[in-house]
């Protein structure tokens, strides 16, 4: 039961502004001790927080959350991409002072050690089973042990590179470790970014507490990727293999990849041939040496791991058995995360060390072990029953929450398969402040912490990931099930040396980019072009529609299906039925996901691209990727009832965001592959909107009375209307209007302005001219075609109408060459830059066949 308690300070026992209610008994408070005084290394932040006061922690913490924002942290279980997943962070950090955590480091480092030693003798001689030590079924038959991973070795004393440590503070103010990290452990991308964020939303107290920094752990990991190289030489060619933008830590992926320095790639980026791993780039193949990974074990090949896995490299075991690669931490390495490996570890360490390790491991019973299983039904009611393999399926099950049946039910599921189920003692979490609710409250917490090989031994990160419950009840912490992150300071007794890898790192160069990150530029520009035209043609036939001026029939019905020919949802208004249904099929075309160039669907597009190159874009842009996400959600909250009042008025944030887009790509982005693919997508998607604009709207024969108002849309879409009337004052026809519209160099929306840059910016890209192949590309035909026409075009001529077809034939003619020409283009850029070969797959299943 919690009770509200008035915090005192060291001296004078003040009644503080910030009050905050105490821990459940039994547990340990980080920030006072058993007396209701601040622990030493808590007084100053408590001072710090008092001074404060409400208002000031609520202000860091919505500062917080904007940096967050903008800097697109998520962790994301679900691929939503309007959904409202931030990294939470509480501005209040978790303290641990120097002497503490020289003991944390020192068992961390005899942790880290241990777990190598497992790794190697798992996939090696196979001792500690030949002794007793552990069972056979723990390593046989858990799917982490890849059996065709036995006997590879890595270079160096280290086989696991990259360790995390989940930590508990008991009762009695001691660590102990209730789980451990050695796939591809997550988090410490976060707890950088934390401590940016921190940095800059409570400067003076950051720099004024003297806290450990973390630039020093990263630093290490570098050196240590560096150093397993397969080849010699001072620039090995490092990557970062990632799952992709729908991974739930995808943010992390991109953040260590700028921070670092390295190449983030996925599977499809990279391929096996003459026995070596290749990264296929735009200037063609560069040999792959180390891949730090982020993607599970068993994903890495579909050759010979997981058949039907679509993230790893086909052959890639074979290579890292060849020693021609090393894959970090290395394939296999799964396996040392089963929680039944932690009843063995006091065992373990005496087999190796010849003593108990330091920071001692959560009680564990194995159900495998009759004696164990005894011991589990006796106690359930205190034990907390988990699979030995960890799966995200299968949470864990306190025992004191089922029911007798329940516990029937569990204990016959047991019985099935006894080596697959564990039981663990409850430990008690330590309570700490948290800023939660605009309130100062007391939250449950668990912290995590990285070690990284070096040259001799193992780096701890001085901090790590702490992470709080968002209820009081002392259930398990996670970000599965909702959590909040803090920073932890390591508190040091003087100022550190401060380090930052920012200035040091590796740029990759822009030439080596992956062909997917390019391809996911090149439709990056296209997608938010096609948006931007799609919303200004439909805003402009709601102001004519709502104009004080009544649109003709004829005129309305042509603008209308100019609007379905243009977003290619037909029949549309083609069809008696949609001009009948007028606002609804409007609202579909601009919510309907199931139509593929409706407006959502055009800005989901631009939001998966935008997540895919995220490493590519800058903050700025992040910023304005962001504000797209939440215009389009206010979007769909504008149209939820139906036709708003003023429906044009719904779309003008979006346009502005899409235009603000634009400007810092062509401010702020360097002109480099990555840009030019950009802009080429840009100017292909605006060349073909523009020509099936002008095709739909111009071509077909109107009254004269009401030539002049479909001139006027054509020219409003187009961003046109008053460069035209303040050229042409005394002239309103078709012929001067396609002078502005198709063949006006000035103008950066005409179409011979993107087709001519079209051509600047092929020929500006790598293998576009090649010196082996005489006479022009094909691509640069297609271009050089579509330009003569344009530039050759009578434009009297074309404004005639064809009395036979009612329809200015000329005109639609020169059009359709056009678009034939720019989508013969695209298409042959896409087949000389972009990779589109499914890689191989296994001919046979393999899961569940031993391999002897």
């Amino acid at each position: 039961m919690q009770s509200k308690q008035t915090q005192t300070q060291t001296q004078g026992k003040q009644e503080q502004a910030i009050s905050w209610s105490l821990p459940p008994i039994g547990h340990y408070n980080e920030a006072y001790d058993t007396s209701g005084l601040p622990r030493t290394h808590w007084e100053y932040l408590l001072n710090s927080l008092d001074a404060l006061g409400t208002s000031g922690l609520q202000d860091r913490y919505q500062k917080a959350s904007r940096i967050l924002r903008d800097d697109g942290a998520t962790y994301n279980l679900i691929s939503d991409p309007l959904g409202k997943n931030r990294w939470e962070l509480d501005p209040i950090p978790m303290l641990i002072s120097s002497g503490e955590w020289s003991q944390v480091e020192q068992g961390l480092i005899e942790r880290a050690e241990l777990l190598n030693l497992v790794l190697k003798d798992i996939y090696g001689p196979q001792e500690l089973i030949r002794q007793g030590v552990i069972p056979p079924e723990i390593i046989y038959s858990h799917p982490g042990f890849l059996r065709q991973c036995k006997g590879i070795t890595m270079p160096g004393e280290h086989c696991l590179t990259l360790h995390a440590a989940d930590m508990v503070r008991g009762p009695d103010g001691n660590m102990i470790i209730i789980g451990d990290r050695t796939q591809a452990p997550s988090g410490a991308g976060y707890a950088l970014e934390n401590r940016t964020v921190l940095s800059r939303v409570m400067p003076s107290l950051f720099r004024d507490s003297h806290v450990h920094r973390l630039a020093l752990f990263f630093q290490s990991l570098r050196a240590t990727l560096s150093t397993l190289s397969p080849t010699q030489g001072d620039d090995p060619q490092i990557v970062i293999l990632t799952p992709g933008a729908y991974s739930e830590t995808y943010f992390e992926h991109t953040y260590l990849s700028n921070y670092l320095g390295y190449p983030l790639v996925q599977g499809s980026d990279l391929t096996v041939r003459d026995g070596h791993v290749w990264l296929k780039s735009l200037n063609g193949l560069r040999k792959v040496d180390v891949i730090l990974r982020r993607v599970d074990d068993s994903y890495c090949d579909p050759v010979e791991l997981k058949s039907d896995s679509y993230l790893g490299i086909p052959g890639l075991v074979e290579v890292v058995r060849a020693g021609n690669v090393v894959v970090s931490n290395p394939l296999g390495s799964g396996i040392l995360e089963t929680p039944a490996l932690l009843k063995f570890m006091p065992a373990i360490s005496q087999h190796f060390f010849g003593h108990e390790l330091k920071i001692p491991s959560v009680d564990t019973w194995w159900c495998g072990d009759p004696q164990d299983m005894q011991y589990i039904r006796d106690n359930i009611d205190t034990l907390i029953i988990k699979p030995a393999m960890r799966q995200t399926k299968s949470p864990s099950i306190h025992g004191h929450t089922l029911s007798d049946i329940d516990k029937q039910n569990m204990f016959d599921r047991i019985a099935k398969a006894p080596y697959s189920f564990v039981a663990q003692s409850y430990i008690s979490p330590s309570y700490i402040p948290a800023w939660q609710e605009q309130q100062l409250k007391t939250r449950p917490s668990i912290f995590r912490t990285f070690t990284v090989a070096s040259e001799s031994t193992y780096a701890v990160m001085a901090g790590g990931l702490t992470r709080v419950g968002l209820s009081g009840q002392d259930s398990f912490v996670s970000n599965q099930v909702g959590s909040q992150s803090k920073d932890t300071w390591i508190l040091a007794s003087e100022p550190e040396k401060q380090i930052s890898l920012v200035d040091d790192r590796t740029i990759a160069q822009e030439s080596n980019l992956p062909s997917r990150v390019v391809e996911n530029l090149f439709w990056l520009g296209r997608y938010a072009e096609r948006a931007e035209s799609t919303i200004r043609l439909i805003r402009t036939v709601f102001m004519q529609l709502n104009s004080i001026d009544p649109l003709p029939i004829n005129s309305k019905n042509l603008l209308l299906q100019a609007l379905s020919k243009q977003t290619n949802c037909l029949p549309g208004f083609m069809g008696s039925q949609a001009l009948l249904n007028q606002d609804q099929e409007l609202i579909s075309l601009i919510l309907d996901t199931k139509r593929p160039d409706s407006i959502k669907s055009c800005l989901l597009a631009v939001l998966t691209c935008s997540e895919e190159v995220k490493e590519m874009l800058s903050a700025d842009t992040h910023r304005i990727v962001n504000d797209l996400r939440d215009n389009l959600y206010d979007l769909e909250r504008a149209y939820v009832g139906g036709m708003p009042t003023a429906p044009e008025e719904a779309l003008d944030p979006l346009v502005t965001t899409l235009l603000a887009l634009s400007g810092l790509s062509h401010e702020s982005m360097l002109r480099g592959i990555g840009w030019k693919f950009q802009e080429i997508g840009r100017r292909v998607e605006r060349s073909l909107q523009t020509s099936r604009l002008i095709q739909s709207l111009l071509t077909p024969e109107l009254p004269n009375t009401d030539q002049p108002q479909m001139l006027e849309a054509v020219l409003l879409s187009v961003e046109a209307l008053i460069t035209f009337r303040r050229r042409y004052r005394t002239y309103n026809d078709i012929a001067h209007g396609l002078e502005l519209l198709m063949q006006d160099e000035t103008n950066p929306r005409s179409v011979f302005f993107q087709i001519k840059r079209l051509q600047t910016h092929f020929e500006e890209l790598p293998q576009a001219i090649s010196p082996h192949s005489p006479g022009l590309n094909p691509a640069q035909k297609t271009i050089i075609q579509a330009l003569n026409a344009i530039q050759l075009a009578d434009l009297d001529n074309l404004a005639n109408i064809d009395s036979l077809n009612n329809k200015r034939v000329e005109l639609d003619r020169l059009l359709a060459e056009i678009i034939k020409q720019v989508e013969a283009f695209s298409i042959l850029l896409s087949e000389q830059y972009f990779d589109h070969s499914a890689g191989p797959q296994q001919l046979a299943e393999t899961q569940g066949i031993t391999f002897i």
